[in-house]
């Protein structure tokens, strides 16, 4: 089937009340786009630039195919799929922090290098006889018809919200088909367990709001965030008890048992588990906040990290030469911290008088 007809009705819909360019079997491989039929509904501009966009993937494809040639680079041969998963890793974090710097020219730089590690990494699956571009393509393009009825049925969705309902129902019933009788899916299950730990908290809170298991505002997160900071606070404090009762052990009268030391740094030990666990509940609560106010934590966090770097990069300037170096001792005239909090407020306040 081909793409869009000239005499599609209103919002893209054929005579038959399907909309146009929709496949009638979203099991089917996405159909090839019919430029001349976008061109009359969308209009020229807009079917040039999807064909000119296909001739420069085209371009690309040759280009990650030539390095896996027999005669091509030795490094992209030497390549598996599983060697490739650290890259792909590695170059979409630095994707997100192209993002977050707001340079577009190296967005764009950074979104390349991430399409190329997809486009080698299925080259070397279809050499290596495990999958191959057209089964991602084909998986890829078929979900996004079948998780957008909206689009490509005859369901509506009035805005973004109803968008996401109907893209939810639609991954709801793909879990339970997979199920089978089974144990019924659970609203986490396609959460990642790899992901970052700010990014999976995210989503979780995300995905057990949608069952209601949620606070009606942001005001209850933060009140909840509070509370953790409490008890983290309050776990600190037995830590630094138990931390110092150890020591103590370790370096006192011989007359202490090996029982009696062991027993301190047991307790030394449950302590410290006790204030990573809160640690752990703090950081998630204050996912939870972010996700009700509309932030994403692990962009706010970078960019507080990129803050700190320019910050920090000012106090060393301002202080050359007085700084301890990381492996060695302390100069002779070492600035003070009150020296070096002085010169942070100097570095802040220039950026935010």
């Amino acid at each position: 089937m081909n793409g869009p007809t000239p005499d599609a009705g209103e919002g893209g819909r054929g005579a038959s009340g399907a909309r146009a360019g929709s496949p009638d079997d979203a099991a089917r491989p996405w159909p090839e786009r019919d430029h001349e039929a976008l061109a009359a509904e969308l209009g020229a501009a807009r079917a040039a630039t999807e064909a000119a966009a296909l001739e420069r993937l085209a371009r690309l494809l040759g280009v990650v195919w030539r390095l896996r040639d027999p005669d091509g680079c030795p490094w992209d041969r030497e390549q598996s799929v599983e060697s490739m998963a650290p890259n792909l890793v590695e170059e979409a974090y630095e994707a997100v922090e192209a993002i977050a710097s707001g340079d577009d020219r190296h967005v764009a730089e950074e979104l390349g290098d991430v399409l190329m590690n997809v486009l080698l990494t299925a080259r070397i699956g279809e050499q290596d006889g495990r999958f191959d571009l057209t089964e991602v393509a084909t998986g890829i393009a078929t979900k996004l018809v079948r998780r957008h009825p909206h689009v490509f049925g005859p369901r509506d969705a009035a805005d973004a919200d109803e968008a996401l309902v109907s893209w939810n129902e639609s991954k709801a019933r793909e879990k339970a088909e997979r199920a089978g009788d089974g144990e019924p899916p659970s609203v986490l299950d396609d959460v990642p367990s790899g992901l970052p730990g700010l990014t999976a908290a995210r989503k979780l809170g995300k995905r057990a709001a949608r069952v209601g298991f949620d606070w009606p505002d942001a005001r209850g997160a933060l009140e909840k965030l509070r509370e953790e900071v409490g008890e983290l606070d309050d776990a600190a404090a037995a830590l630094a008890g138990a931390s110092g009762t150890a020591a103590g052990s370790a370096t006192g009268a011989a007359s202490e048992t090996a029982a009696e030391t062991g027993a301190a740094t047991g307790a030394a030990d449950a302590a410290r588990r006790r204030v990573e666990d809160e640690l752990g509940d703090v950081l998630f609560s204050a996912v939870n906040v972010a996700r009700k106010a509309g932030v994403d934590p692990e962009l706010a966090l970078r960019r507080t990290l990129e803050k700190f770097r320019r910050r920090f990069a000012a106090v060393e300037r301002a202080l050359a030469g007085r700084l301890r170096a990381p492996d060695g001792a302390p100069p002779a005239d070492a600035a003070t911290l009150e020296e070096m909090e002085a010169a942070w407020r100097a570095a802040r306040d220039a950026e935010d008088p």
